[in-house]
């Protein structure tokens, strides 16, 4: 009995392995944020539309979105396979470790995107499917390559980072509309705090991978600090315009106030410093105003979708 109960769990520990390798190669938490805010986008286009926001379309927008998603993570890995192998946050990854080859990691990562595009062209509508595609492709074609070029890197890979809002919104209704705008920019501007605060961390990471991210080629650190801070002040009265234009009521407002106030609050502390980016004080800011951001995103959606105005 024993011996029989031995390679089931080496079986079952090598199962447990490869999952971990494909939630790894797919960025699992990434995506999980990408496809919450998805949700989002397609409850507020579903109540547009006067229908349910919790149906078969949005299951469908969910599992499409979320394997375009996963698919070109995956790809953006076997782009940069190299250059993470020279990073130490990221050298344990399945393809620089040899966990995984190339050739499985890039099968995997185009079957996911493509099949993600074409069900979604299928389940939902084709400009849905049309939009996730070529956000798949400004990633992976612009900003991945950019990184290791210049720190303008940052900008462009905030337009396809913006779209998961949108994407669920035209899931729901077939077409663009301003409030898809609204989505779209509070998360293009939340993107900057979020990962030049990233950057700030690991500078010395990136350095060594060649990625051109600005703390990287700026040293003193005041030029990402102003950016950090920049941001976070055009972000106050963003947050707000869903409650000004009748998406989310006066909970949301408070609420989204008070989280952008916090997150101006942890720059400013940032910016203020005055220290290089190397020393441990601006990292622990640093790591202060990446937490303010992992916070604010989901509390903000979750929030506007809970305190939800009805047209």
């Amino acid at each position: 009995m024993s011996a029989m109960i031995q390679p089931l769990s080496l079986l079952r520990k090598q199962a447990e392995s490869v999952l971990r390798d494909y939630a790894e190669l797919m960025k699992l938490r990434v995506t999980s944020l990408i496809v919450m805010t998805a949700w989002c986008g397609y409850f507020f286009g579903a109540q547009k539309s006067g229908v349910s926001s919790l149906s078969w379309g949005l299951l469908h927008a969910l599992i499409g979105i979320g394997l375009v998603s996963s698919g070109t993570a995956a790809l953006n890995e076997v782009m940069e396979h190299r250059v993470d192998g020279h990073m130490r946050r990221t050298a344990q990854r399945p393809l620089p470790a040899g966990r995984m080859s190339l050739r499985h990691a890039t099968l995997a990562g185009l079957l996911a995107t493509i099949g993600g595009s074409v069900y979604l062209a299928i389940a939902t509508n084709p400009l849905t499917g049309l939009l996730t595609f070529l956000t798949s492709v400004v990633y992976l074609a612009a900003y991945t390559p950019l990184k290791q070029v210049s720190p303008i890197c940052t900008f462009v890979g905030a337009f396809p980072g913006a779209m998961p809002g949108v994407l669920g919104w035209t899931a729901a209704r077939g077409r663009l509309e301003w409030e898809t705008l609204i989505l779209f920019a509070i998360l293009f501007v939340w993107q900057f705090p979020h990962f030049f605060s990233i950057a700030w961390l690991y500078r010395e990471d990136y350095a060594a991978g060649g990625i051109r991210m600005l703390p990287v080629v700026e040293q003193d650190g005041r030029s990402t600090a102003r950016r950090i801070l920049a941001y976070s002040i055009v972000l106050i009265p963003l947050s707000m315009l869903p409650s000004f234009f009748g998406m989310a009521g006066k909970t949301y407002l408070v609420t989204a106030l008070l989280l952008s106030v916090s997150l101006f609050y942890f720059g400013a502390k940032l910016a203020f410093l005055k220290m290089p980016v190397s020393s441990p004080r601006s990292k622990m800011l640093a790591r202060h105003v990446l937490q303010a951001t992992v916070i604010y995103l989901p509390v903000l959606f979750a929030v506007m979708m809970a305190n939800a105005t009805r047209p």
